[in-house]
């Protein structure tokens, strides 16, 4: 499990390397897990409530 996070980690990192603003990669790597979670739905809503520091307004 830790080497499947360190490889999301570096996956992340370097997909939203050009994200001007740090939040803004920061909310990148939530809306990437929010996605690989499990549960049927993967709209915000759903994926928030998943997510221990996600919300609605960041996820959007």
């Amino acid at each position: 499990m830790n080497r499947a996070r360190s490889k999301l980690a570096l996956f992340v990192a370097d997909a939203f390397a050009s994200g001007p603003r740090k939040d803004q990669r920061v909310k990148g790597d939530c809306y990437l897990r929010g996605l690989m979670l499990d549960g049927r739905r993967k709209s915000i809503q759903p994926m928030a409530e998943r997510l221990e520091d996600g919300n609605e307004q960041n996820l959007q």
